[in-house]
């Protein structure tokens, strides 16, 4: 016979008492204003690093942004393996989260090896900048992941309210949602 159309229940991000840790937790709060701050400050970093490759003007700039961009970066790792540990018991690579940090570590290690040629003097301006992008890049990536998350925690979260309602409160007893 054919194959059966249905979908198995996808797996809740949160099981309730992580969904309570996660919003008991002085650091969702952070992460929810780290977040922005480091994109506006990628934003700005991002801009000053393509007027350098443009017009060959304020490289000075351009360094100083990525460096701002990398310790946002760092806060935000370092806040959101806090967070982690309270809300999964780990501070890195909890199930609902692997391949979001997994990537992380990759974009922390593209903006640390900013820092090194940096300090170094190992690259020129413009490989400097170069290096700068390709961690950004990875930085989009990465970010598109967390919100994809995001977006699937608040699915989450609706089908929780809503399940109730349907007369289907039961199946929540026995769930990891």
């Amino acid at each position: 016979m054919g194959k059966s159309t249905e979908k198995a229940p996808a797996r809740a991000l949160y099981t309730l008492e992580e969904r309570r840790r996660r919003d008991a937790s002085i650091w969702t709060l952070v992460q929810g204003i780290l977040a922005p701050v480091q994109f506006l400050v990628f934003l700005v970093s991002l801009g000053l690093i393509l007027r350098f490759l443009v017009s060959g003007e304020g490289l000075f700039a351009a360094q100083v942004s990525v460096v701002v961009k990398t310790l946002t970066l760092y806060a935000i790792m370092i806040t959101g393996s806090i967070w982690e540990k309270q809300v999964f018991g780990r501070y890195l690579f909890a199930r609902p989260f692997f391949w979001e940090d997994v990537f992380s570590i990759l974009v922390l290690a593209l903006h640390s090896a900013y820092l090194v040629a940096l300090y170094t003097g190992a690259l020129t301006s413009g490989e400097l900048m170069v290096l700068a992008l390709s961690a950004y890049f990875t930085y989009i990536i990465n970010a598109g992941q967390f919100l994809w998350k995001l977006r699937l925690a608040r699915l989450d979260q609706a089908r929780m309210v809503s399940a109730p309602m349907l007369g289907n409160g039961s199946s929540l007893s026995g769930s990891t949602s």
